[in-house]
């Protein structure tokens, strides 16, 4: 029998997995001023982009469920980065808003993306080409 395909050199999770830790960790000097996770960040940058939203839909952007989103939703508001409320027809509905305070640190946080574009050694079109794989990958 051939074992080849248990290898870790054969595996693509694996590198994927790797990668991912190793940009987390890029990031996180960066997210530290911000006193954000790299969850929170994401969560933000919906939040800049759109306003206001329901949960179920902040977790169908971020392919998050609610019970990981619940928790973490719920730390931010504390911060006051967000308000949630319960929709007024169905309680089960949770909306989420960005607050003023929330929408102030778009600006402690924009030069994020170009500091992390200097940690990368990808050129333009591998960056562009990567992202592509991976949304497949996401079936998105």
């Amino acid at each position: 029998m051939n074992y080849d395909c248990l290898l870790l050199k054969n595996q693509l999770c694996f590198p994927l997995y790797a990668a991912s830790r190793e940009i987390l960790r890029r990031y996180t000097p960066f997210l530290k001023e911000l006193d954000l996770t790299y969850t929170q960040y994401i969560v933000m940058m919906v939040l800049w982009e759109e306003k206001k939203l329901n949960v179920g839909d902040l977790g169908k952007k971020l392919f998050l469920d609610t019970g990981t989103l619940s928790p973490l939703l719920k730390a931010m508001e504390k911060k006051n980065l967000l308000r949630r409320t319960r929709d007024s027809v169905d309680e089960r509905i949770v909306r989420i808003e960005i607050t003023a305070e929330g929408e102030a640190l778009r600006e402690k946080a924009v030069s994020i993306p170009a500091e992390m574009g200097k940690c990368m050694t990808l050129s333009e079109d591998e960056a562009k080409s990567l992202y592509s794989i991976l949304y497949k990958i996401l079936g998105a």
